[in-house]
């Protein structure tokens, strides 16, 4: 399968930043324990409704209450282990928008097993650094030539890095905004996971969905990394700077291609 260039504008990633905040997505978040309090600070002061229950009993309920799902492998105790199981079984059925985030699949083979086991429930969008997708896609990943992975019945991509690549609606983009303390800062990346899909409940458009999270979460680090001097003071900056990013902000200084 090729891959098209993106007819993706500014003003288009303002106005899905701006639709994002007036439909309020309500994203729910299996996530690890120590991503947890930013990932759902993340959401709010992005405009988005978090909830964050692992519990068996009620995974499922929370899931037809929210528009998208998050899961995230970070910390994998028991109960988020059979969690996960449900939770994407679940959304599937009701073909609504998941994301798997498989942070550190290369650690365990357990945890492989189970990053595969998702992968097989097609999740709207894979998440990850270069080193995981290698692990997780069995050697079989070049962030270059991303359109390969449609084997894996994969819709979306993003290979976040210095540079974010990402692989959606048959379009391959690099967003290139952001600030080397959001490197610095536990649970970015699991909290931008959450994001993207969030964006992915209120945009049909996945490669604009997935472009514009990645910038406007970006595009808050940069403002963030120019009022701070180290990451303790980074994380709440960067907070205010997401609720805070209007659309002149957007237009003057995305960074995509």
């Amino acid at each position: 399968m090729t891959t098209n260039q993106p007819d993706i504008t500014v003003e288009e990633i303002a106005e899905c930043v701006s639709h994002f905040r007036a439909s309020k997505p309500h994203v729910h978040c299996i996530t690890n324990i120590v991503a947890q309090n930013f990932t759902a600070n993340v959401l709010l002061a992005a405009g988005a409704t978090p909830s964050m229950t692992v519990a068996v009993a009620e995974v499922a309920s929370f899931v037809d209450m929210a528009d998208a799902l998050l899961i995230n492998l970070g910390t994998l105790d028991f109960e988020r282990m059979k969690s996960v199981h449900i939770a994407a079984k679940h959304a599937k059925q009701l073909n609504k928008p998941w994301a798997l985030d498989p942070v550190f699949v290369q650690a365990s083979p357990s945890r492989l097993e189970l990053a595969k086991f998702l992968l097989g429930q097609q999740p709207s969008l894979v998440r990850c650094n270069a080193g995981e997708g290698t692990v997780l896609f069995d050697g079989n990943f070049d962030p270059a030539d991303l359109s390969k992975l449609k084997e894996y019945n994969l819709t979306s991509i993003a290979v976040t890095g210095e540079e974010d690549q990402i692989w959606a609606s048959n379009c391959r983009l690099t967003v290139s905004n952001g600030h080397p303390f959001m490197d610095r800062v536990t649970a970015m990346g699991c909290a931008l996971t959450a994001l993207m899909v969030g964006f992915m409940a209120t945009e049909h458009n996945e490669a604009l969905a997935i472009t514009s999270a990645l910038v406007m979460f970006g595009l808050a680090g940069e403002v963030a990394g120019k009022n701070t001097n180290g990451p303790g003071s980074f994380a709440p900056v960067f907070l205010d700077a997401l609720h805070n990013l209007g659309d002149d902000d957007i237009k003057q200084r995305a960074k995509f291609r």
